[in-house]
């Protein structure tokens, strides 16, 4: 064999299918898919409505926690608008509702005054009207200072180590964070530390 039959290469053969690195073609750079795209591809397991359903299924909402919850989904204004018109159509959402039922929940859990539970109903972004409605058994009437009295009551216990100026100053300001007014709170403070009822300081 001659020097430059042995200088030559054996000729490559490629797999069936395959190509030479040198003629793969050039990719073209992927497209970004929209959200929008993005759930449509996934059969619309993210639709709107699923989403807006199961939000509701792990609590109740309010009309504007709802959109604004949407709209974080990155659905449009028109489909949010559209969705929540048939959460309300439906009876899922319902500010007049959810504000009832948190006032009746918060009172009875926590012991919540008028002025507490407006601040939350209204973190809550709850609608003003929903809002005055529930509220409106609350104005400071004998209900209101029942619940203030009972919660001074349960508290004035843990107060016997301290001097009764200090201890009214304390149930005072506990009964203020519960969203009391100023005038329920000196009357149950006075209630509860009543010297017939209330507990024996040093």
């Amino acid at each position: 064999m001659s020097s430059s039959g042995a200088d030559q290469l054996a000729p490559v053969t490629w797999l069936f299918g395959g190509q030479p690195p040198s003629a793969e073609p050039h990719s073209a750079p992927e497209e970004p898919v929209s959200p929008r795209s993005a759930r449509e591809s996934r059969g619309g397991f993210d639709s709107i409505s699923n989403v807006s359903m199961s939000a509701l299924a792990r609590r109740g909402m309010s009309a504007q926690e709802m959109y604004d919850y949407l709209l974080g989904r990155q659905f449009s204004d028109p489909e949010v608008e559209l969705e929540c018109e048939r959460l309300r159509g439906v009876g899922l959402l319902d500010d007049f509702v959810l504000a009832e039922t948190l006032v009746r929940t918060l009172r009875n859990r926590k012991g919540l005054g008028r002025s507490a539970l407006s601040a939350e109903l209204r973190r809550r972004r709850i609608d003003a009207s929903a809002i005055d409605e529930a509220l409106n058994d609350l104005d400071c009437g004998d209900d209101e200072l029942e619940r203030a009295t009972a919660l001074a009551v349960r508290r004035a216990p843990q107060l016997r180590s301290l001097d009764q100026t200090t201890a009214k100053r304390r149930l005072g300001a506990f009964l203020m964070r519960k969203g009391y007014s100023g005038a329920v709170v000196s009357a149950a403070v006075a209630a509860a530390l009543a010297p017939s009822g209330g507990p024996v300081f040093r």
